[in-house]
């Protein structure tokens, strides 16, 4: 059966989508460096958008080879006053003599400017989260209203489709087909050419009987040429058949301090993290929930939108967030059928008796159900909920820290806690 493919997908005037993939593939080095430059100047609004990418020349240039004349010349030129027929010229200094001029230069001198095109926002966002994985992901349970399936061989059948034919079982059938259905004639067809030289070696032999056996030996010859080589009945087919898989079930809790010491540069820095985060589960992972715990004194469950605009303050009381994420849990999310993970962003200001609660729920209460969980401080100086923190990292190695000063930091802190092959 004859399949047609056919692309509709929108392609600019005198562009190739199959050359622009592989130009992505060719320069990925050099794109991936330039989207993660980009990602720290931008806003909170505007992070995931395209970007015009701008390559250097020097990469994307490219080695030719150049034909010389050869040969012995001879050449003629007007106004010399200097040399005569047999001198010899010195080469000039510099190499090529194009004036020690750089990779970017033209012949006349001057730079030429460098490579820039566009990404659109499904290739920026293929770049910028290229690498990155949640650590410890387990398939937990079947799942009777969405199951995943995964195919699995079956052995053979006798229907298929063309594509499915397994050659060498169907000639083995064949063959057993003809050797079984041609047994009986080929042993009667080798008895009777056995007789058949017996009674032409012996002269007395009346020829009648002769032609008579000759006839014979033809119609069994027919009968096994009748038998056809191949069948439809041979033909096998390999068996596929669809297996539900464990689904792998993950949700995500996003704990961010709102108190009174977390500034606007603070948060901004809190809530490009867990933009970045929440962008990243959303296009990598289907079936992941994302809780929003905001906290200042008291801890709520929110809305995606309270969660990153809502003005709402107070003091600190980071143990309540905690609390609130270990009664989820228990409520919504059993360990047992879903992947649990945790990434809290805080100054680190905390009361100095609350942080040792802190400390205790995390090593009592959620590391033990956690597939992993990690702590991000939007501030340089060292508060006691980092120091408390330091303590649970040193015996847990599901659980990561990382602090982060301005906002061209938050990328590589990002990467450095999801990168694909955590040894966490």
């Amino acid at each position: 059966m004859l399949q047609q493919v056919i692309d509709r997908r929108l392609s600019g005037k005198n562009k190739s989508i199959g050359n622009r993939e592989r130009f992505l593939r060719r320069y990925r080095k050099q794109i991936r460096a330039a989207v993660r430059q980009a990602v720290s100047g931008r806003s909170i609004h505007d992070i995931e958008q395209g970007e015009d990418i701008t390559l250097p020349r020097r990469d994307v240039s490219e080695p030719v080879f150049g034909h010389g004349s050869g040969g012995s010349q001879e050449r003629v030129y007007p106004g010399n006053r200097d040399y005569v027929r047999g001198d010899h010229i010195a080469r000039p200094q510099g190499g090529s003599g194009d004036g020690g001029q750089g990779p970017g230069a033209g012949q006349d001198g001057t730079s030429e400017d460098d490579f820039e095109f566009r990404i659109t926002r499904e290739e920026f966002m293929q770049y910028f989260f290229d690498d990155l994985a949640l650590p410890h992901l387990l398939r937990t349970q079947l799942l009777p209203d969405v199951p995943e399936w995964k195919t699995h061989r079956a052995g053979f059948i006798s229907e298929g489709t063309p594509t499915n034919l397994h050659v060498v079982r169907s000639m083995r059938k064949a063959l057993s087909r003809r050797i079984a259905m041609g047994g009986d004639a080929r042993r009667q067809l080798r008895k009777l050419e056995l007789l058949l030289v017996t009674m032409l070696r012996d002269a007395s032999t009346p020829r009648s009987e002769i032609l008579a056996l000759n006839a014979e030996i033809e119609a069994l010859q027919r009968r096994l040429q009748k038998i056809p080589f191949l069948d439809p009945f041979d033909l096998r087919y390999r068996n596929r058949v669809k297996v539900p898989l464990p689904a792998s079930r993950a949700v995500m809790f996003c704990l961010m301090d709102v108190s009174g010491s977390m500034n606007e540069a603070r948060k901004d820095m809190a809530k490009r993290f867990f933009i970045l985060l929440y962008l990243f589960l959303m296009r990598h992972y289907e079936k992941t929930d994302v809780v929003f715990i905001r906290h200042h004194t008291q801890a709520a469950e929110v809305s995606e939108d309270e969660f990153f605009h809502s003005t709402e303050s107070g003091g600190t009381v980071a143990s309540s967030a905690l609390t609130l994420m270990h009664q989820i849990i228990q409520e919504r999310y059993p360990s047992n059928e879903w992947n649990i993970y945790g990434a809290q962003a805080s100054d680190g200001d905390n009361w100095l008796q609350d942080s040792a609660k802190c400390r205790a729920l995390l090593v009592e209460k959620l590391l033990p159900v956690s597939r992993y969980f990690a702590y991000l401080q939007v501030a340089e100086e060292s508060q006691n909920l980092w120091e408390e923190y330091a303590q649970v990292c040193k015996s847990h190695p599901h659980f990561a820290m990382q602090k982060v000063t301005d906002a061209t930091g938050i990328y590589p802190i990002f990467r450095e806690l999801f990168k694909k092959g955590n040894p966490a």
